[in-house]
């Protein structure tokens, strides 16, 4: 069946509103994302107007760049699978289709995020550093998948999630042992597949550790980790599908 995404909210104060929404957990085992050709009409018709965005955005945070990013089109869910094709598009198209208020319903922004969770049951969040376009917030690591995501012709949608949280977190495949499949959770058009990682570690030891390896990278995207181990410890900062995530996975 189509995945019914719900309407975009048209201003910042009704995407407050929406956020405010529960929001639906659609339990998938597959994540089918074949690449396909296509040519974005937002994108190219508003090609001047972004641009100019792109740029009165850079002055606020310079180390933001136009790289190449993978969106989504026509989702479906069906036999515990998710399938949509994906294109390429730039990121500036992205960061004004987002700051605009979602134009256009056709497409999707679909990432994936790794869920670590340490051996006394806390979950791993974190804060995203002041030079990105998501400062402050809080999140699973994660990250709009790109062309690096590829692999025989579709967007691999678990090795973008394991890229994540290598370059995030400094974990790797002998650190976690991966749940199997993925908790997909639209939000408009926005849609999060989130992926638990299990760490034989105690929270803070594992807290720690990342800690250790942010404070060796030259530029981490995260400026500090949280834990979470009750919805006590929900805050405005994480965004609906993650506070959505953690409510039915806590205890």
């Amino acid at each position: 069946m189509p995945l019914d995404r719900g309407l975009a909210p048209s201003s910042s104060a009704d995407r407050q509103v929406a956020e405010a929404a529960p929001l639906g957990i659609h339990r998938v085992e597959r994540v089918e994302l074949p690449f396909r050709a296509f040519t974005w009409p937002f994108a190219e018709q508003r090609r001047d107007e972004i641009a100019a965005h792109f740029a009165e955005q850079q002055k606020a945070k310079p180390k933001m760049w136009n790289g190449r990013v993978l969106f989504g089109r026509d989702p479906v869910i069906a036999e515990g699978c998710f399938r949509a094709a994906c294109f390429e598009t730039g990121f500036a198209d992205f960061l004004a289709w987002r700051d605009w208020g979602f134009p256009d319903l056709s497409v999707f922004n679909g990432f994936g995020m790794g869920a670590l969770r340490s051996r006394d049951g806390a979950f791993v969040l974190g804060e995203m550093a002041a030079h990105t376009a998501n400062a402050g917030r809080l999140y699973f690591p994660a990250g709009t998948p790109d062309l690096n995501d590829l692999r025989d012709g579709a967007l691999d949608m678990a090795s973008s999630i394991r890229r994540e949280l290598l370059e995030e977190t400094g974990f790797g495949a002998d650190d976690y042992q991966a749940a199997p499949g993925f908790d997909c959770i639209p939000a408009g058009p926005l849609i999060a597949f989130i992926q638990r990682f299990d760490v034989d570690l105690p929270g803070e030891a594992l807290r720690a550790r990342i800690l250790d390896n942010l404070a060796r990278q030259r530029q981490p995207e995260l400026s500090d980790i949280r834990l979470v181990r009750s919805p006590a410890d929900f805050t405005a900062a994480m965004p609906p599908f993650v506070t959505a995530y953690l409510a039915a996975h806590l205890g």
